[in-house]
């Protein structure tokens, strides 16, 4: 199992990414996915999740109407796409993969990719 992120960058206030996580060695469509950011000296803290039918979607309530996830199965690649970014979040970003349901829950996801930085600054 590969989980391999990309699209991090140093980003001013108000502006927008799009992070990807591309999946491969596991069957794609059976597995959750979710988002996980860390900051520096703060706990990983789930930010959203898509599950395998993409219509089971949670966010956290620091990202609500910001960030969309959406995931392509055909690509193996679920997108994080961040708007509005501010300083706060500021953080390395994880994808990760479970079976079954959603949850915010890192110890609950079998699977991570490497992480990549994400930096919002003036």
């Amino acid at each position: 199992v590969q989980l391999v992120e990309s699209g991090g960058a140093l980003v001013q206030p108000g502006g927008s990414l799009r992070l990807s996580c591309l999946a491969s060695g596991f069957t794609f469509d059976d597995y959750v996915i979710g988002w996980f950011r860390q900051a520096p000296g703060k706990e990983r803290e789930g930010v959203s999740c898509i599950s395998t039918s993409g219509l089971g979607i949670n966010y956290a309530d620091s990202v609500k109407g910001r960030f969309t996830i959406s995931r392509d199965d055909a690509k193996n690649t679920i997108y994080l796409q961040m708007n509005s970014l501010s300083p706060e979040d500021t953080a390395v970003y994880y994808c990760a993969a479970k079976r079954y349901s959603c949850t915010g829950l890192a110890l609950l996801y079998t699977s991570w990719g490497q992480g990549i930085q994400v930096t919002v600054s003036s």
